[in-house]
C-alpha cells in the first residue's frame, strides 16, 4: 500500500499498484504504436448561494482508467470507474481489435519535473463552514452594496485530482491538479427594469485568494458595476461598424474563432479555414496568437498534458504568418511534427484530443485611448457572453454582455442586445490596431469540443477591428 502522504495512494492500493499497472499496460498495448493507461483520481465541491441561503451543496468523488491503443490512424479506446487489475484486463480486450502496428513505436515524451501550481487539496484546506460562511458573507455584502440589487447569487467551486500516466515503454508521469472558482451575480432593478450583471475569478491554487476580502469585494463591485451599466443601456445598432474590443476577457472571440481552427486535428483533415496555410499572412501585421500552457497557477495550464508531454509556449500566428498548430500525439505525428503538450482530456472516460490550454493574443504598442479616437461611429464591446462558431468556414456569433457606442472618437451609451457576426480569417486580417493594455482572462473559462468539456484561458489586448457585422435592434 502506497504511503497516504503521497496523492498516488488514491490510485493505488491493495487492488492496483504501480508495478502491475506498467504490466498490464506493455500487455495490453503490445502490438500498439503508441499509447497509454491513464489513472484518476478526482474530487469535486461545489457551494451556492442565492435568495439569501445555501441552495446546494455538492461533494463528489470517483476515479477509473482509461485504456488507449493507437496504430496509424485508429484508437481503441476503454474505460473503467474501477482502478483494479481485472477491470484494466477486461478493458485490454478492446485493445486488440485495432490491427499490429506498422510503424516503429513512438517515443516517450520528454521527462519534466516542473509544476506549476501546488500539489494539496483545496477542498480539504478549508472546513465546510468557512467555505458556507464566505458565501454567505459575500451575499450579505452584496445585497448591502446598493438599494437597486434586488437578487445576489454566490457560487463556489473546487475540484483536485490526481493523474498518472503509465506507457509501455516504461514511461510514467504523475500531476496533481486543484482547481477552484468564485462567481458573483447580482440583479438590479429601476422603475421596473431589471439588468443583470456577474464577475468570476479563479485558478489552479487553493481557496486563499477567492476567500480573501478584497478579491470577493471586487466581484461585487464588478458585477454590481455591469449590471447599472445594463440598467441604463440602449437597444444595440445594426450593421456592419468598427468594433473595439476590451482586454482581457474579449480574448474569448479569439479563443473560438480562430483557436479552434488552430487545433491540429481539424488540419489534419483539411477542413479547418487554415488548413494547409503555413508559412502564409492570414492577419494584419502585429498579430501574434500563443497557446501556452505553462503559464503558472492559470485555469488552463497543465504542468504536463493528459498523454505527459510537458506543455509549453507555442506562437500559432507570429506577425500575421501562420507559424503552426497545435497537437496531440497522434495528430503530431501523422503530421509529421512534435506533440505541442496539447493532447486533453475531459476524464479518464474521454481519450485525449487536441485542445487550447491558454489561448491570448500578444500586446502592441497603440495605446487603448488612442485606439477610440479613430472610430466616429462603432460598439466598445468590454464583456461577452456565450458563443458559437462553425470550424470548417470559422464563422462566429457572440453576445456582448456590456457594450457601448462609441461616437465621434468618445465613449457614448451602454447597449443592449450587441452581437458580433463574422468569420475569424477576416476579423484577423481586419486588424489595425493593437493596445499595449494585454492582460489575461480574470480564470473561469470552460472550452466544449466533441462533447468534452476542459478549463481553458484566454487574453489579449484592446484590439481594434475595423469592420465587423453588429446585430442589434436598432439602426
Amino acid at each position: 500500500m502506497t504511503d497516504m502522504t503521497d496523492p498516488r495512494a488514491f490510485l493505488y492500493g491493495d487492488a492496483l499498484d504501480p508495478d502491475m499497472a506498467l504490466t498490464l499496460t506493455r500487455e495490453a498495448l503490445a502490438a500498439a504504436e503508441d499509447g497509454e493507461l491513464y489513472l484518476q483520481y478526482r474530487k469535486n465541491e461545489a457551494f451556492g448561494f442565492d435568495d439569501g441561503r445555501l441552495k446546494t451543496a455538492s461533494y463528489s468523488t470517483d476515479g477509473g482508467f482509461g485504456l488507449r491503443a493507437v496504430a496509424g490512424e485508429a484508437t481503441a479506446f476503454a474505460q473503467g470507474n474501477s482502478l483494479s487489475v481485472d477491470a484494466i484486463r477486461r478493458a485490454a480486450q478492446t485493445m486488440a481489435l485495432i490491427d499490429p502496428a506498422t510503424q516503429a513505436k513512438a517515443a516517450p515524451p520528454r521527462g519534466n519535473n516542473r509544476h506549476l501550481y501546488t500539489a494539496a487539496d483545496p477542498l480539504d484546506a478549508v472546513p465546510f463552514a468557512d467555505k458556507v460562511a464566505l458565501c454567505q458573507a459575500i451575499d450579505a455584502a452584496a445585497r448591502a452594496r446598493d438599494p437597486r440589487i434586488v437578487q445576489a447569487s454566490v457560487s463556489l467551486l473546487g475540484s483536485w485530482s490526481v493523474v498518472e500516466i503509465v506507457r509501455p515503454d516504461g514511461f510514467v508521469a504523475t500531476d496533481v491538479r486543484p482547481l477552484v472558482r468564485l462567481n458573483v451575480s447580482v440583479v438590479v432593478e429601476k422603475n421596473g427594469r431589471r439588468e443583470t450583471g456577474s464577475f468570476g475569478i479563479g485558478g489552479r491554487e487553493l481557496y486563499d485568494r477567492v476567500m480573501h476580502p478584497d478579491t470577493w469585494n471586487r466581484a461585487i463591485d464588478s458585477a454590481l458595476a455591469q449590471a447599472l451599466v445594463n440598467l441604463e443601456s440602449i437597444a444595440a445598432p445594426a450593421g456592419e461598424m468598427p468594433v473595439l474590443l476590451g482586454p482581457g476577457w474579449c480574448g474569448i472571440l479569439l479563443h473560438e474563432a480562430i483557436g479552434h481552427g488552430l487545433e491540429g486535428d481539424f488540419n489534419r483533415k483539411g477542413t479547418s479555414a487554415f488548413s494547409g496555410r503555413i508559412g502564409e499572412r492570414v492577419a494584419a501585421p502585429g498579430v501574434t496568437v500563443v497557446d501556452d500552457g505553462s503559464l503558472g497557477e492559470r485555469r488552463g495550464s497543465l504542468s504536463i498534458d493528459d498523454e505527459g508531454t510537458p506543455t509549453q509556449e507555442n506562437i500559432l500566428i507570429e506577425d500575421g504568418i501562420l507559424k503552426g498548430y497545435i497537437h496531440d500525439r497522434l495528430n503530431a505525428r501523422l503530421m509529421g511534427v512534435a506533440p505541442t503538450g496539447n493532447g486533453r482530456r475531459e476524464s479518464f472516460a474521454h481519450a485525449p484530443m487536441p485542445r487550447m490550454t491558454n489561448t491570448f493574443m500578444r500586446g502592441g504598442r497603440d495605446d487603448p485611448a488612442e485606439l477610440m479616437t479613430r472610430v466616429k461611429r462603432g460598439i466598445y464591446a468590454k464583456s461577452f457572453g456565450g458563443g458559437q462558431v462553425d470550424i470548417v468556414s470559422g464563422k462566429f456569433v457572440f453576445s456582448c454582455t456590456e457594450a457601448y457606442m462609441i461616437e465621434d472618437g468618445k465613449l457614448g451609451a451602454p447597449i443592449k442586445g450587441a452581437t458580433l457576426i463574422g468569420d475569424g480569417p477576416s476579423v484577423l486580417t481586419r486588424v489595425s490596431g493593437i493596445g499595449n493594455d494585454f492582460a489575461l482572462d480574470e480564470g473561469v473559462g470552460m472550452c466544449g469540443k466533441g462533447g468534452q468539456s476542459v478549463p481553458a484561458g484566454v487574453g489579449q489586448p484592446s484590439l481594434l477591428i475595423d469592420a465587423l457585422t453588429v446585430g442589434g435592434t436598432a439602426v
